[in-house]
């Protein structure tokens, strides 16, 4: 086979991350419409990635956010986006470079994108001191149902985690591999 000069796999990643890009930009500006939320996957040790020591030491390789029912501060640029969110009741700012995004689900309409970030691609680097800031202003709260299953699903990760945020504003971070299809 041909080499690839052109690289096509590249150039598919990105375009990929600018429908992601897209749709960020929309929610910042008008809030989410009906049901949809995000699960966002992304490698905390990427470059420009910022959160918390705090954070960092608990999800020292990879973690999930949830965008749904409280975030604030949602702000998208070319190359990232950053966003507030609460963590066991401590609030937390965030800043994720798109580069640094593995997995993007929005389960109310099945829609996932993947993308080819490597772990060892991410070099190690000094967690850069980040602010915690309170909530201004939370985004709208939409009356979304949450199917049952998926409520129980995230349940019991979260028992297995140990955490109990008993709290359905709180963020909570799961693992994309149990919407995935197997």
């Amino acid at each position: 086979m041909a080499e690839d000069l052109i690289r096509y796999d590249i150039l598919a990643q990105e375009a990929l991350r600018g429908v992601m890009r897209k749709v960020l930009s929309e929610v910042a500006k008008t809030g989410l419409p009906g049901n949809h939320h995000f699960f966002i996957t992304f490698l905390t040790r990427a470059p420009g990635v910022r959160i918390s020591s705090r954070l960092r030491e608990r999800y020292p390789d990879q973690m999930t956010i949830v965008v749904q029912f409280q975030y604030w501060d949602l702000k998208v640029t070319d190359t990232g986006f950053e966003v507030g969110l609460s963590f066991a009741d401590v609030p937390e700012k965030l800043e994720i470079p798109f580069s640094a995004v593995r997995g993007f689900y929005d389960p109310s309409v099945n829609f996932e994108l993947e993308f080819d970030v490597r772990a060892e691609d991410a070099p190690e680097i000094e967690p850069e001191p980040v602010a915690e800031i309170k909530p201004v202003a939370a985004a709208p709260k939409k009356p979304a149902a949450v199917k049952k299953a998926e409520k129980l699903e995230l349940a019991a990760k979260d028992d297995e985690a140990g955490e109990k945020t008993g709290d359905k504003g709180s963020a909570q971070v799961v693992s994309l591999d149990s919407f995935r299809k197997k």
